[in-house]
């Protein structure tokens, strides 16, 4: 996303020519959904539709089209007449065995030079994107957290970090918000409904504090601990001890990332607890949104 979002702010009617591929519908097994898209110079690219055969076809037509100029138009034979509001080529991709892919679904694919109004559209798409990213707290900057952060920083994520120790962040990953405080409190407060919170603090009774109280909020779609079984046992009973519902606490993920892989380095845990995520708060937020609307799709 970054590398597009590079691209489309860096464009300019009078700048270097650009061509936008993407997919407007999707139809069976496809490598990328609607929606996706990829930008391409003459001798650079950025984003993808999915790789393999399919891709490579259309950044060798993207390329010819920026060679061509702005005023070649062709049409797809199965797709109609040009109805969007970009000059460019729209067709159909079976992508089966002629097509050197086996995948078996198809895929449209709209090809077209970049104008003002297109690279306002896509920019308007990629904001929604990004708008719609759920959002993940945090708490803690140990071993663990550090590998995490470095891990979770490329996902669709808004990643909050926090820990009143400013020292112990090291390098902080490009779009991860750092936050030095000791308010946990509020971050929990403030934090959106759906959001997921990680908890990896050094300290077993601040972690029961902030797991307890986003438990008792009860509208987090991820909350996760880090720790052993017999810590989560302890904090079940703890939390009972306060009235907190059975219902709410079984929603507790602890031990988290576990995959039944026993290996205990930073690094192994981040892989694992990051898999967990997209499975558990970006793979649920996905299924959640609306179906989107591609401009110029037919």
């Amino acid at each position: 996303m970054d590398d597009l979002l590079a691209a489309l702010s860096g464009w300019r009617p009078d700048g270097p020519p650009m061509a936008c591929i993407r997919v407007t519908a999707a139809r069976g097994s496809t490598p990328r959904e609607a929606g996706s898209f990829m930008l391409a110079g003459p001798d650079w690219q950025a984003g993808t539709i999915g790789g393999g055969r399919l891709e490579w076809d259309c950044l060798a037509r993207a390329r010819a089209l920026l060679q061509d100029g702005p005023a070649r138009t062709e049409t797809g034979a199965e797709t109609g007449p040009e109805t969007g509001p970009e000059t460019g080529i729209e067709q159909d991709f079976v992508l089966g065995p002629e097509s050197g892919q086996c995948c078996g679904g198809v895929v449209r694919v709209r090809i077209a030079r970049a104008d003002a109004a297109l690279v306002a559209d896509l920019l308007r798409q990629a904001a929604d994107d990004r708008a719609a990213w759920p959002h993940l707290l945090m708490f803690g900057a140990g071993h663990v957290g550090r590998a995490l952060a470095h891990a979770l920083a490329p996902l669709p994520l808004h990643l909050v970090w926090i820990d009143p120790r400013a020292e112990e962040f090291g390098p902080v990953p490009a779009r991860v918000q750092a936050r030095v405080t000791a308010d946990w409190q509020a971050a929990i407060a403030t934090a959106p409904p759906g959001a997921g919170i990680l908890v990896l603090t050094p300290s077993h009774a601040l972690d029961s504090l902030i797991v307890s109280a986003a438990l008792e909020r009860g509208d987090f779609r991820y909350v996760g601990l880090i720790g052993s079984r017999t810590k989560r046992r302890r904090f079940e009973a703890a939390f009972r001890a306060i009235g907190l519902p059975e219902a709410r606490i079984a929603t507790l993920v602890c031990p988290i990332g576990d995959r039944g892989i026993r290996d205990k380095r930073p690094e192994i845990i981040a892989a694992l607890v990051a898999a967990e995520i997209v499975e558990r708060l970006l793979h649920d937020a996905a299924a959640r949104r609306p179906g989107r609307i591609i401009r110029g799709a037919a």
